[in-house]
This record gives C-alpha cells, sequence and structure tokens, in this order.
C-alpha cells in the first residue's frame, strides 16, 4: 500500500493533525510525525479555532525547545527523522500516543474518502494515486466512497473530475473533447507530475476511450488547446490508402503531425475514436452564436496545421472542413466536365461518376447548400441529356414534352447558369450549360414550328388547351360541381417555376394535386405575342382579347357577376394586416363561388430582381401562401397568362426592332436567324402577325432581369395546377395527382454492381431515427432491375408470407400487400433507400397519398417500436434498415 510519508505533504499533514484533534481523549500538547524536517509552509495552522505550529526538528534539543517555546492554548506538530528511543521517555510523555507516529498515505486517503479499506487493484496503481489524492483535495472534500471499500473508479473518476475541471459524469471523449477548448482547464493539467499524467492517460483510455490518449498527449505537449483541430486532421490522415502515390502523402503527413502529439505516433484505433470526438464536437456547437463562432475558429485552425504538415490536398477527405468542401465540390466538377457529352448522348459511365461524386459531397456538414444544390441540378441534366430525345409530332407533344421533362430542365439550368465563384467548378458548369442550351434550342426550335403551324393553320386545339379555354374547360366544369373556386393567376409565372411552387404547397400534404382523371399534368398554350395585356385579358375574357386590368375586370364581371376578381393593389390590407378584410370576407362567402386574384411576384421580378436565382414557393410568394390560408374548402386552379426567359448575361444578344418592345417585333422586316414569323387569330398585335424570336437569349429592348413575349417554350407553355384541401376524389373528372418529376430529376442512373444485403444483427437497445439531410440529395445509386429484381422479389415475398407480418396487419384499415411490396421492392432495388417521389412513381399511387401509405407501412414494421422504417426530418427520403428488418421479422438474409 505504499510505504510512509518521507516528506511533508501539506494535505497529508493537515489530515493527521485533524484526526489528532478531533479526538476528545488526546490532550497531548503535542504530536510527532516521522517525516524529513522541511516545513516550506505557513509555520502555523489554525484547525477548528485551535493553533497549531509546525516545527521541523532535526535533533531532541529542536524538540525540546518547541515544547518549552509553546504558547498558551497552542499545540506543536514536530516533522522529524529521529526515533523514539532518540527522543527518550522524557520528550515522550509529551507526545501523543507516546511515539513518533507514521503518515501513511492510504490511511490519509481512506480517511478523506470515508472509508474502511482501499480496493488492491487502486493501491496496486502505486504511490502517485495517494499522493494525488492527497494533494489536490477539492474545497467540499472528496464524494465519500459509496462502499466500505473505496474503489479505483470512484477513487480516479473523482481525482480526474478534480484536476480536469469535468463533471464525474463527462468524463468521456466528448467531455475532454469539450475541455481541451478550456485554455485555462489545459494549462492546469502542465502543473501536474509527469506520473499524475501517465497514469491517469492509462486510467482514461480504458474509462474514456482511445480518444483520451492522443487528447492528453496533445495537451502534454503543449497543444491541448488544438485538440479539436487535430481530432478533425485525424479524421483526414486516419484510415488512409495503400499503394497508392496518395498513401505516400498522407504518411508524409501523419509523421509530420507526430511533434504536435510529443512525437506520439497514433494508433488506427486512436486516431479513428479521435476524429470522432472531435467532429461530434463541431457538430454538437456548429450554428450561430458564440459557440458557433468557436467551431469556426476550430475548422480554420485545423486547415492552418493542414498547411503546416502539408496536408491541404488531402483535405478533401473530411466531411466537416471547409477546404474539404471545395475539394469534393471540385470532384464533382471535374466528373461533370468529362461526362457532358461533345456528341450523342451523354455516357452511363460518366454519369455514375459524377452521381458518386456529389454523394460524396452531400455528405460534407459544413458545406453551402446552394452550391451543394447548383451541383445537384448539374447531375441531374447530365441524366437528362441521356435521355431519349424523339422529336414531338404535334403541338400538343411538344407542349407536353416542356412540362414533364423540358420545364424541369430550366428549372435545374438556371442553377447551373447562376454558376459558382470557384473558377474549376465554373468551367465544367459552363460545359453543361452549353450542352444543356444546345439541347433545349433544337427543342424550343421545334416548338415553334409547331406553334408557326398551328396558329397559321388555325389548327383545332384538341386535348391542348388554350389561355382562353381555362375558364370554360377547367373552372367552369369545377363550379358546375357545386364547389367554390379560388383562381389564381401567377402574372409571368414559367413551368420551371411552377414546379417549385408545386412542391412547396403541397409538401405539408395540405394541399393535394389533382389532374385530369388522374392522370399527368397537362400545361395551357398562352396567347400570341406572350405578354400580359393579350394573355391575361385573353384569359379572362374567354377569347382572344387586348387590355388592361379595367378590361379584365369588366370581361370577368360580364361572366360571373357574382363573382371576385382582385388585382394586386386589392389583396393587402392596413399594416399587419396580410390580406385585405373584404378580400377575407369573399373567400368565406359561399354565395361567391368564383373568386380570382392576380399575383405579380414572378412578374414584378423580372424588372426589378433576380427570378433565375429564385426559388418560387410559400415563402417566397407570401400573397399566395397568404390566399391559401383563408381558401379552407375551395378547389384552388393556379395558372399563369405567360411565362419568361431570364437575362443570358454576356449571351444575350440584342436586336434592333422598329418597336421597343422587348421579346416581340413587328412582322417587318423578316425574321431572321433565331426568329419565326407567326400569322393568325391568336395572335392579338401587329394585325395577327408579328416576329417572335424562339432563341431565348435575344432581345429587342432594354436589359432587364427577365422577359417575356417570344415564342421560346418557357413563355408560351402555361403551367396549370389544381389543388384541394379534401376529399382528391370528390370533383368528377379529376383525380389525385401521380407523381409530376421525371425518373430522371428524382433518381440516380442505375449502375451494374448489385446491391448487397446487410448481415443479420440483433438490436441491444432501440437505436435513434437518423436525421441527416436537409433535401433531397443524391442516393447512391440503385443495382439495375435485372440484377436485383428476384433477390428483392424472394426477400419481400418472405417478409410478407411471415408469421410476424401476417399479425401486424391493421384489420381496420389494411394496407394491400401489393402495394406493401411494390414500396419494399423499390426500397431493396435502391439500397434501402429512396425518396417519397420515387415511391409513388414506382407503386403508382397519387403524390398526395404516398405520406399515408408509407406511414401505415411503417406501423406494421415497427415491431416493439423499433425503427425498421424511417423518414428524414425534411420529409424526402425514406429509408429501410434491412438488418433490422431480418431480426424483427425473423427472416433469412438475402
Amino acid at each position: 500500500m505504499g510505504g510512509a510519508v518521507t516528506v511533508a505533504q501539506p494535505a497529508a499533514i493537515r489530515r493527521k493533525v485533524e484526526a489528532w484533534l478531533s479526538d476528545q481523549d488526546d490532550d497531548a500538547p503535542a504530536l510527532a510525525l516521522r517525516g524529513e524536517p522541511v516545513w516550506k509552509e505557513e509555520q502555523t495552522l489554525t484547525i477548528g479555532g485551535t493553533p497549531v505550529r509546525i516545527v521541523p526538528c532535526r535533533t531532541p534539543l529542536a524538540a525540546r525547545a518547541a515544547l518549552l517555546d509553546r504558547n498558551d492554548g497552542e499545540r506543536v506538530v514536530l516533522l522529524t527523522e529521529l526515533s523514539d528511543n532518540d527522543l527518550g521517555d522524557g520528550l515522550l510523555a509529551h507526545l501523543s500516543k507516546h511515539h513518533v507516529r507514521t503518515v501513511q498515505p492510504w490511511d490519509v486517503v481512506v480517511e478523506m474518502f470515508e472509508a474502511s479499506a482501499i480496493d488492491p487493484s487502486l493501491a496496486g496503481l502505486g504511490r502517485w494515486v495517494a499522493d494525488a489524492l492527497i494533494d489536490h483535495v477539492p474545497a467540499d472534500e472528496w464524494p465519500p466512497a459509496p462502499s466500505a471499500v473505496l474503489t479505483r473508479d470512484h477513487a480516479l473518476r473523482s481525482l480526474v473530475a478534480e484536476l480536469f475541471g469535468l463533471d464525474r459524469n463527462e468524463i468521456d471523449s466528448a467531455g475532454f473533447m469539450e475541455w481541451s477548448t478550456d485554455a485555462g482547464r489545459v494549462l492546469r493539467l502542465s502543473k501536474l507530475a509527469p506520473e499524475v499524467i501517465a497514469g491517469l492517460t492509462k486510467y482514461l483510455a480504458d474509462t474514456a476511450g482511445p480518444a483520451v490518449v492522443p487528447i492528453m498527449a496533445a495537451a502534454r505537449a503543449g497543444n491541448g488547446v488544438d485538440a479539436v483541430p487535430l481530432g478533425l486532421l485525424s479524421g483526414v490522415l486516419w484510415p488512409g490508402p495503400t499503394g497508392t502515390a496518395a498513401a505516400t502523402a498522407v504518411a508524409v503527413s501523419r509523421a509530420r503531425l507526430e511533434p504536435w502529439f510529443g512525437g506520439m505516433k497514433l494508433e488506427e484505433a486512436q486516431a479513428t475514436a479521435f476524429a470522432a470526438a472531435a467532429e461530434a464536437w463541431v457538430d454538437r456547437v456548429m450554428g450561430g452564436g458564440e459557440a458557433g463562432a468557436e467551431a469556426n475558429r476550430m475548422l480554420a485552425r485545423a486547415e492552418t496545421i493542414a498547411a503546416d504538415v502539408e496536408a491541404t490536398p488531402l483535405l478533401g477527405g473530411s466531411a466537416l472542413l471547409p477546404s474539404g468542401f471545395v475539394h469534393r465540390l471540385r470532384d464533382v466538377a471535374a466528373a461533370v466536365r468529362m461526362a457532358v457529352p461533345t456528341t450523342g448522348v451523354t455516357a452511363e459511365s460518366g454519369i455514375a461518376a459524377a452521381q458518386k461524386a456529389l454523394a460524396r459531397l452531400s455528405e460534407h456538414r459544413g458545406g453551402d447548400l446552394d452550391r451543394l444544390k447548383t451541383m445537384q441540378m448539374a447531375v441531374r441534366l447530365l441524366r437528362w441529356l441521356a435521355t431519349p430525345d424523339p422529336e414531338p409530332a404535334t403541338l400538343y407533344d411538344a407542349l407536353q414534352r416542356q412540362v414533364h421533362d423540358d420545364g424541369w430542365a430550366d428549372r435545374a439550368r438556371l442553377d447551373v447558369f447562376a454558376g459558382d465563384a470557384d473558377p474549376q467548378t465554373a468551367e465544367a458548369l459552363h460545359l453543361l450549360h452549353q450542352a444543356v442550351d444546345a439541347r433545349r434550342a433544337r427543342h424550343d426550335r421545334r416548338f415553334a414550328d409547331l406553334l408557326a403551324a398551328a396558329t397559321q393553320g388555325e389548327q383545332d386545339p384538341g386535348r391542348l388547351i388554350l389561355v382562353e379555354d381555362v375558364l370554360d374547360r377547367v373552372v367552369q366544369p369545377i363550379l358546375d360541381q357545386g364547389r367554390q373556386v379560388l383562381l389564381l393567376v401567377m402574372d409571368g409565372m414559367s413551368m420551371a417555376a411552377a414546379t417549385e411552387l408545386a412542391e412547396s404547397l403541397t409538401r405539408a400534404a395540405t394541399w393535394t394535386e389533382l389532374t385530369l382523371d388522374g392522370g399527368p399534368r397537362v400545361g395551357v398554350l398562352a396567347a400570341l405575342p406572350t405578354i400580359t395585356e393579350v394573355s391575361r385579358c385573353s384569359l379572362f375574357s374567354g377569347r382572344i382579347a387586348v387590355g388592361s386590368q379595367n378590361a379584365e375586370l369588366q370581361a370577368f364581371r360580364e361572366r360571373y357577376p357574382t363573382g371576385v376578381l382582385l388585382h394586386k393593389s386589392k389583396l393587402r390590407g392596413q399594416a399587419g394586416v396580410a390580406i385585405a378584410p373584404d378580400v377575407a370576407t369573399a373567400l368565406a362567402d359561399s354565395s361567391t363561388p368564383l373568386v380570382a386574384a392576380v399575383v405579380n411576384t414572378i412578374d414584378d421580378a423580372l424588372d426589378r430582381s433576380e427570378p433565375g436565382t429564385a426559388v418560387w414557393g410559400s415563402d417566397t410568394i407570401p400573397g399566395v401562401r397568404d390566399l391559401l390560408t383563408l381558401a379552407a374548402g375551395r378547389v384552388v386552379v393556379i395558372v399563369s397568362d405567360h411565362g419568361h426567359v431570364v437575362d443570358r448575361g454576356l449571351e444575350a444578344v440584342y436586336r434592333p426592332s422598329p418597336s421597343s418592345e422587348n421579346r416581340w417585333r413587328p412582322a417587318d422586316p423578316p425574321p431572321a436567324d433565331g426568329e419565326m414569323l407567326y400569322r393568325g387569330s391568336r395572335v392579338a398585335k401587329g394585325d395577327g402577325a408579328v416576329v417572335l424570336p424562339w432563341r431565348e437569349e435575344l432581345r429587342y429592348g432594354p436589359r432587364k432581369a427577365g422577359y417575356h413575349g417570344g415564342a421560346s417554350q418557357a413563355e408560351v407553355v402555361i403551367p396549370l395546377l389544381v389543388l384541394t384541401d379534401g376529399d382528391d376524389s370528390a370533383i368528377s373528372g379529376w383525380g389525385a395527382a401521380p407523381v409530376p418529376s421525371p425518373a430522371w430529376w428524382r433518381e440516380s442512373l442505375a449502375v451494374e454492381t448489385p446491391t448487397a444485403a446487410p448481415a443479420k444483427r440483433s438490436p441491444s437497445r432501440k437505436p435513434k431515427a437518423q436525421t441527416e439531410s436537409l433535401f433531397d440529395l443524391e442516393a447512391p445509386a440503385p443495382a439495375k432491375t435485372a440484377d436485383i429484381a428476384k433477390p428483392a422479389d424472394d426477400f419481400v415475398a418472405g417478409l410478407l408470407a411471415s408469421d410476424v407480418y401476417k399479425q401486424r396487419r391493421d384489420p381496420r384499415a389494411p394496407l394491400p400487400d401489393e402495394r406493401a411490396a411494390a414500396l419494399l421492392r423499390t426500397l431493396v432495388a435502391n439500397g434501402d433507400r429512396a425518396t417519397m417521389d420515387t415511391l409513388a412513381a414506382r407503386a403508382q399511387i397519387p403524390a398526395g397519398r404516398i405520406l399515408g401509405v408509407v406511414t401505415a407501412l411503417r406501423k406494421i414494421l415497427q415491431v416493439e417500436g423499433y425503427p425498421v422504417l424511417t423518414v428524414d426530418p425534411d420529409g424526402v427520403t425514406v429509408k429501410l434498415d434491412r438488418g433490422l428488418l431480418i431480426d424483427q421479422f425473423h427472416l433469412k438474409a438475402s
């Protein structure tokens, strides 16, 4: 249990004196303690109101003098190396217990912890533990031992808590990572004896995990406050590649990092745990305020150290460091650049490489979400370029191509056009934009030809809905069924903008989109030229017309005497009132069957904002949000009067014109490159004949942020959205809409490698639901259908046939087996994860119902609360824990 005290320890001496004074039967004036006769502290102590003088005594004479010099009421402690024989009976008669007493440090420790014995495993650690416990007694004393025996863990946990300023329950890697950020507490460590630091490090490695070893090593080397940055770098350098040039660079950087740990070489387990603890600390404190600023400082410090050890080129391995995001961004850009087709279509291998790089970029937790979104759009466009490109035979086919494909491509193209500040990334985006533009230009030219032929030939529209027919063919049939309607005319809204708005309005499942007979979305054809005074007036007039707001009001009132048409100036109320009271009253009035409102937010942005970078949703178009809040019970029809194109910057082409209009001109002079002549009854300007540009970059008037009037698909094709907050089957002729997005938008391109099922495992506790993903990021590419169809079918069939599954079916609201099977096969085929839209599309479930179906499946699969099926917090991605599913339903791993 260690030897007696040989050098006077003030704490041990004080403890012995306290025990002496507390003994009511011991009234001896002096106490002799064996130890080196040296005392450098205050000579007189006051304990419990009693003055006690400490006197080092090398000779019996010195001891006798100390006793003779004792003041009244004072007691004396003699520190001496003399034996009882040396002192003699005369002096011993005045001493407590009549002999020189030994100070055993473990005896003192036992007293301090109010125990009666020491755990041998504690004493076996060495004298340093007892000395440290004696020297560092906290102000409120050590916590009493929970039993008669003072255990190793209780003593050392108490010592660590005191020396490191930690709570006893925070002695783990997270607690020590937090400790390292406090310079004052780290400095205190440097004042401890080396054997104490070494002993505690060994204990902590066993108790708090291997991450503590590099933290302590850095602290001993004077770099404790850099533990978080060093941990972040460890995540880059461990584990490292082998047999490559990168492996050499990693090995060199590791060697250069060793001095930061006092020359210690980190083991892989230590480095991995160290990195995990550092990343967890950053994840925990990242955000706003002072804590976020501290996290950013740590990230910057890590990059500085990386430069010092020449590890900057390796930072792409970090999912937190800012440079790691840039490295990964450039990796995506390089893959995109390689995948952009110079001729023909994009190679699948190039798309797969870009998807893989994008998935890695999306794993970065500290990146710019706008830049990430841009690269996501870039990869989507690569997939679009790889889709078949048949030429539409009719104007209706061309219009529907804009609704189902090209409008989505336009949405992605706007982000790519906005670009990136990084030159390498910008170069790739520029090349991609050129390829996309070339395809879109071919589509615009074909659309322009078909539009010119249909307009001049006065073709019967057939299935095609004209803007002047929207009231007759869409709104009136709904009114005829006794339903009230809110008609929103979104001035200037293109198909690209409509895809964003529709997602925003239906995301919370408050509103469900309806389509004709539950089929695909349809578009509407604007009047020509595609300007407000023509197309919007034609919409409200029910015929091709030209006019201002007054003309629109007159035509509307003639058709709907009990209806209400509101333009922008009539919508808002006074300060604090989002919607004017008379508007709210009209929406709530059942005797007002039709309320129509013109919302100019998008069209206004063409003059004074950046429509190309705006995300059009309920948060950026507050008028829509506020109107829908008051529109409960009404069917909402959202349509536009025309779309728009954005200014193309340096690529824009200005062409002088006899008129000052931006995107249309008189028929004379004849059309040039990128233009086409349009004649017919649907042309409301130029006496029925105008020249319209089909190339998006052409303009005739002053520069603005965006334009309309021309014959491009983005201007002529009008979106049509119908929403209900009630029964999606209650309106005859309309049904719940399918997923509107094309497969290339929502799904990664399949690759050849089949997806292996995870190993079966038995959970020891309920796992937490995962919470990553902020929006629809790239999932790992699924295996090709032929590779996984049979195993997926067998696996799903085995699940549905299992006794557990049969028992968990809800007889009150049964989920059909074929529907559950479709969802599960889709998840298995996509690597155990898929977006809601993908599940709905593959299982042929209306988009508005998929959330309810997934919820029903979750209830069946959630045995004893285990989250076999989880949905990310953004409500976009569904994840299947197949290993847990196998365990809970007693299945065989496929």
